[in-house]
């Protein structure tokens, strides 16, 4: 380690570099390698995204996933900020000329920004408070004199050296009570009594809730916290957003119990020296104020903070955890698909999209009240169904679904090989009205852009759903309540990292669909649109360099994610990077083979015969490079969803009174919660399966056990017919 000269000529180690320490600390709290943690930052210093490094640069990362690549840069970028912090507290405080080398050793030595906040508090300018009026008095040096806890003089003898007209202090007793005020704030503001006090009360603390007006909660829904209390430390995250939703809402009261008598009693030993001496109960009554009126509210506003964020951060984390899940739900391809946007008054909007996602009809039919044209409807879609070789139907799960699910579930008994499902048509309302679908469909009608996306998440939900903003896909828990900010930029993080994942045609893609490729902007995207309407598909990768805003940094993070299926190079329909096609060409030769024979089986046996680590030696490429591009020789149009069990196709329908406890019934599972899972198993309301139903071992979370878009068996538990509820268990009554 290098040495330097310390002040007299001593020579001590070297400080770590402030870089190093922080790349330490990362390592350390997220189990990873010094080399991981240094070589990610410094590829996102380069400019590098997230999918492009998870993707190509495996070696240098030692294969860390896009989740575990943003968990280090995000720590990264927390832990600047707490060092900025720390060094503008620093300099704020040595301005004052109260900087102590022991209390900058204090601050630096801080992990948390709470605890850099506990002890800049005393230096803080503040507004006018008591104790500042208190100061202006003069009356400090007599807040001091107490704090020595003297026997020999009565606090009343001294306070009487205060009294001044000229001060505005008129009595012994006024002088008392503004020092008491000074000593209230001292306590308040320091910082190891703070620590102590906040952990003692998010330890020990409870978290109580009164109803304040059930006027304003008509269905009762906070009900449960009409009269609740549980410890602060161990309430679950789901229950503080609920809490904290009542209380917006004006429901009801919150706040948090403490043990004041202990935590009082543990202040009067820290500051009260001389118990016997005349001035300790004035210093009692001092810490009794300090404690109610400043401590108290404020640790109980910074736990509510804390307790807010580690929820909201939980619901953010479900939620974008269900949107991945929806995302990379397996696409129905190569099927001509009559979608059905549900209705009454306003009829079943009908949509026929061929196996591209192209609109060959559109029509509208009238089944329910109040118009009831049932025979006309059935011969309309009978008609559809036959003259485009549909072979699937897909229903929107909005208003009038199960209705609409009996009739078309009565067409399609007298019909061969033909299925139907229910499609989740969360944000189909907001698409069909946003200037996308305008774009997209300028002569259609809201509903009839409505049924067309119905349709379309059928055959391609990743390529249908990313022109939705996530928020509105109902994938989500108490999503209004959270940090709009943070919940953007996760949900965004999940829907780049779907996209890039699974990769995009760059011959078919929509703008919305491309400028979610790693680097790709808006512009850039609707720039290579453009380019292909005007000059036809791209037959080549090299092509895209010429479009413009697309520059050489831009092209080699996106270029790996864009596909060309029919082009003139074969390696530019798999996710192999043009930066190594070199040594995939110089590969297939010493095959003797060509790139023309991606895929079969001559490729697929020659490279199982290969040494990889002797191969990407010689090659001059990684081990964990070569093994990505063999999967791709092998398998060079593979789809990751492809992999995932196939949607649950239907052919009958189900009513709440078809129901009895104990039956078992398949199931696609819509959302998943804190508490449990909600499943479809066909009836108007999905069914909870709580969490204590979802195995027969603990469970700590349900994602740990179900995920959006599974199918699963579940026997029905329980029907509440009044309620339209159904409870759900996936534990076998047998």
């Amino acid at each position: 380690m290098e040495l330097r000269m310390a002040p007299g000529g001593m020579n001590v180690e070297k400080t770590l570099d402030k870089k190093e320490q922080i790349i330490q600390s990362i390592a350390k709290e997220q189990s990873l390698s010094l080399k991981q943690v240094n070589n990610t930052i410094a590829l996102i210093e380069e400019g590098n995204t997230v999918p492009f490094i998870a993707r190509y640069r495996k070696e240098m990362t030692g294969a860390l996933d896009e989740v575990q690549i943003r968990d280090v840069v995000e720590r990264w970028q927390y832990i600047q900020n707490l060092d900025q912090r720390k060094q503008e507290v620093i300099r704020l405080i040595d301005e004052q000329g109260k900087l102590t080398s022991e209390l900058a050793v204090e601050i630096d030595k801080a992990l948390k920004l709470q605890e850099v906040e506990d002890l800049y508090r005393p230096y803080k300018q503040k507004r006018r408070t008591k104790a500042t009026v208190a100061k202006e008095k003069g009356l400090e040096p007599l807040a001091e004199w107490m704090m020595t806890f003297q026997v020999n003089l009565s606090p009343e003898e001294k306070s009487r050296q205060f009294i001044s007209e000229e001060k505005e202090v008129t009595s012994a007793e006024e002088a008392l009570a503004g020092a008491m005020d000074i000593i209230a704030e001292w306590i308040s503001d320091e910082a190891e009594s703070r620590k102590w006090i906040r952990n003692e009360t998010f330890k020990n603390g409870k978290i109580h809730s009164t109803l304040k007006d059930n006027t304003k909660d008509e269905k009762n829904i906070f009900e449960m916290y009409y009269d609740h209390e549980e410890s602060v430390a161990k309430i679950v995250p789901h229950r503080i957003l609920a809490m904290n939703r009542g209380e917006k809402e004006e429901v009801i009261r919150m706040s948090i119990k403490a043990n004041t008598d202990f935590i009082v009693g543990h202040l009067y030993k820290r500051w009260i020296k001389k118990d016997h001496s005349l001035v300790a109960p004035l210093v009692k009554e001092a810490i009794d104020d300090a404690y109610k009126r400043l401590i108290s509210p404020s640790i109980e506003r910074e736990i509510r903070t804390e307790l807010t964020e580690k929820a909201e951060e939980q619901a953010i984390k479900i939620f974008s955890e269900n949107l991945r899940k929806l995302l990379l739900q397996p696409p129905l391809k190569g099927k001509v698909i009559l979608a059905v946007d549900p209705a009454y008054r306003t009829g079943c909007k009908l949509a026929v999209i061929d196996e591209t996602g192209k609109v060959m009809n559109i029509d509208v039919v009238y089944p329910h009240p109040p118009v009831s044209k049932m025979k006309d409807a059935k011969a309309k879609v009978i008609e559809l169904l036959k003259t485009y070789s549909v072979k699937m139907v897909a229903i929107g799960n909005g208003t009038a679904s199960r209705e609409t699910e009996q009739f078309i579930a009565d067409i399609l008994k007298d019909m061969q090989e033909i299925y139907y499902l229910i499609v989740n048509e969360a944000g189909a309302s907001v698409y069909s009205a946003s200037d996308i679908a305008r774009e997209e469909f300028p002569d259609f009608q809201v509903e009839e852009r409505s049924a067309v996306s119905i349709g379309r998440r059928l055959q391609d939900p990743l390529a249908e759903l990313v022109k939705i903003d996530p928020k509105s896909v109902g994938v989500g828990q108490y999503q209004h309540d959270v940090s709009q900010k943070k919940l953007t930029e996760s949900l965004n993080f999940v829907v780049e990292t779907a996209v890039n994942q699974v990769g995009v045609n760059v011959n078919t893609a929509s703008p919305s669909l491309l400028q979610h490729v790693a680097g790709l902007s808006k512009t850039v995207a609707n720039n290579i649109v453009k380019k292909r309407e005007e000059e036809g598909k791209f037959i080549s990768r090299k092509q895209l360099k010429k479009i413009p805003r697309l520059g050489a940094k831009t092209y080699e993070q996106a270029i790996g994610f864009l596909r060309i299926l029919d082009g003139d190079e074969p390696l530019d329909r798999t996710g192999i990077h043009p930066e190594t096609y070199p040594e995939v060409i110089k590969l297939i030769k010493r095959l003797e083979l060509g790139t023309t024979d991606l895929g079969t089986e001559e490729l697929k046996e020659s490279l199982a015969n290969i040494d990889v680590k002797t191969t990407a030696g010689e090659l001059g490429i990684g081990e964990l490079t070569l093994k990505d591009i063999i999967e791709a020789l092998v398998k060079p149009g593979r789809d990751p969803r492809d992999d995932l069990p196939a949607p649950l196709l239907k052919k009958d329908v189900l009513q709440l009174d078809d129901l009895n406890e104990g039956m078992e019934l398949q199931g696609t599972v819509r959302n998943v919660v804190d508490f449990g899972a909600f499943v479809d198993i066909g009836v108007k309301q999905d069914g909870l399966v709580h969490i204590s139903k979802l195995s027969n071992r603990f469970v700590k979370h349900p994602l740990d056990i179900v995920s959006v878009g599974d199918v699963v068996t579940v026997w029905v538990d329980s029907v509440d017919k009044n309620k339209g509820r159904v409870a759900l268990t996936m534990l076998s009554p047998k």
